[in-house]
């Protein structure tokens, strides 16, 4: 039943490429499981710039692994397992740095972590139950990603596909695309997937003992 069954916790990496249906599939596990979720986005630990100005910080590659406090995100995480709460940092898109706010979250019986390089990061992978990674045709998460980005986050459709060509695409094809071969499950199509994600809701059943 996995490194966590003693304690009832399961804990899913749900990993892919920008826009590829990530949160679809983690909404989709969330309906089914209630309140017993804590989902930790590893967006959410971007590492604070404050000694830079906001034109800096804009030319940053944030699609990079060592854009990410990695190591406190799998801090984070080993406490829930652990039965700690913890104030998990939130990240502000507008001005690309970290914001000053937190987030408290409690212990959960599935803890899902999230974000395109979880898979890539071997201490975030050693915390992992189960490794999913959501595979989306290219074209379709970019069209996703402008409509995300310019609806959400304030983004011009220009710096959208600047940004893409410049570090999203280059770092997919380097970190995340490779990162596919350490996954558990793959599930095409992100939330369209329906199979996919009824497959996926049972086997967290499964570990979990129900």
């Amino acid at each position: 039943m996995g490194k966590n069954a003693e304690r009832k916790t399961c804990v899913l990496g749900v990993a892919g490429g920008s826009a590829s249906g990530k949160t679809t599939i983690i909404r989709k596990v969330q309906e089914y499981f209630g309140e017993d979720i804590a989902v930790i986005s590893h967006d959410n630990y971007y590492k604070a710039h404050d000694d830079m100005p906001f034109e800096q910080r804009c030319k940053l590659n944030y699609d990079h692994p060592d854009s990410f406090e990695s190591e406190r995100m799998a801090q984070d995480v080993q406490k829930l397992i652990l039965g700690q709460a913890i104030d998990m940092p939130t990240y502000d898109y507008r001005n690309h740095n970290r914001a000053k706010e937190t987030i408290r979250i409690e212990p959960k019986t599935v803890i899902i972590m999230e974000g395109i390089l979880i898979l890539e990061n071997r201490r975030l992978r050693d915390l992992m139950d189960i490794k999913i990674y959501v595979d989306t045709d290219a074209d379709e998460r970019l069209i996703r990603r402008i409509k995300r980005d310019m609806r959400e986050r304030a983004r011009s459709i220009e710096s959208i596909i600047t940004q893409y060509s410049s570090t999203v695409k280059p770092m997919h094809e380097e970190f995340v695309e490779p990162s596919k071969r350490y996954a558990d499950i793959i599930i095409p199509r992100g939330g369209e997937n329906r199979a996919g994600i009824d497959m996926l809701i049972t086997y967290l059943n499964k570990k979990l003992g129900a």
